[in-house]
């Protein structure tokens, strides 16, 4: 789908709500004060201790002790949970919405979360998922940064039915908070994220269990290549399992074809094909190279 940013008037965000204010929730709330993007920023938090600590802080302007509260007046709510919360959340504060709010997420993935937002009755608020490609193997507020979005690409994800109205006000939201913004599918997008996310992802976790179990002095010996390699395994566990559970069809078709690379590799060296090797080597330099 092609939008034409340019041509569409921006509309100004009254109020913005976010939901689950960790690395992202905390960051995009960051953004939306440093930015001017919202005239009120209010916040929900599962835990007591959490909200005390946000009623301290300049960017958020009201703190509230229930979802449904926090977002029964918002122009924008902001689901920063985990994917296998942000459902459960969507239809808890579903009552309180008012008529022309919308309702985004954060979550790595968005075939399953897209289709059972739109399953439910929209009288109120309308949901089109988001995933700001901008995450961290860091977790929580304290890690939260305001320039966390700047010049990453967001994934904005609408429906078939999803109104272009609506489609605009998304990606104006997170060009207003320095995105590079797209359009897919939630399938397409599933797709691609299995590739250039949950694979390098488990790819890292699977290298460090197998050098897990090697004498405990190799990692004395290591340097920053494993580092860099590795960097992503640091993870949280439960988020990754949540990810891979929501999108395993298409991570298991990534590992497939990952596996018959791999397989290609280990037959050129035990054939002592070295032109393939380097020829794989240059091809992966080149890919490199283009990600900088």
């Amino acid at each position: 789908m092609d939008i034409d940013l340019h041509s569409q008037p921006y509309t100004p965000i009254a109020t913005v709500c976010i939901l689950a204010p960790g690395l992202l929730g905390a960051s995009v709330a960051m953004a939306c004060k440093k930015n001017r993007v919202a005239g009120k920023i209010h916040v929900w938090s599962r835990h007591s201790s959490t909200r005390a600590k946000l009623a301290e802080l300049n960017w958020c302007d009201n703190v509230f002790p229930t979802p449904l509260a926090a977002a029964e007046s918002a122009d924008l709510v902001v689901i920063c949970a985990p994917v296998d919360f942000i459902i459960p959340l969507y239809n808890e504060i579903r009552p309180a919405l008012k008529p022309g709010t919308l309702v985004t997420d954060v979550g790595s993935t968005k075939s399953t979360i897209c289709r059972q937002a739109a399953s439910g009755d929209e009288t109120n608020g309308t949901f089109i998922g988001s995933h700001p490609m901008a995450g961290s193997e860091k977790t929580g507020m304290a890690h939260a940064d305001p320039d966390l979005f700047l010049n990453r690409p967001c994934i904005v994800t609408p429906l078939e039915t999803s109104e272009e109205s609506s489609i605009i006000r998304i990606l104006q939201f997170w060009k207003s908070l320095g995105a590079v913004t797209c359009v897919k599918t939630p399938e397409e997008h599933d797709e691609i994220v299995a590739h250039i996310s949950h694979l390098p992802h488990l790819i890292a976790s699977s290298l460090c269990h197998f050098l897990d179990q090697k004498p405990e002095d190799w990692i004395q010996l290591a340097s920053s290549g494993l580092m860099d390699t590795t960097r992503i395994a640091a993870g949280d566990p439960a988020m990754w399992k949540a990810i891979i559970e929501s999108n395993r069809e298409e991570i298991q078709r990534a590992l497939s074809k990952y596996q018959d690379d791999l397989q290609r590799i280990q037959s050129a060296i035990t054939n002592g094909n070295m032109a393939e090797v380097v020829s794989l080597l240059e091809k992966g330099k080149k890919f490199r190279n283009r990600l900088d």
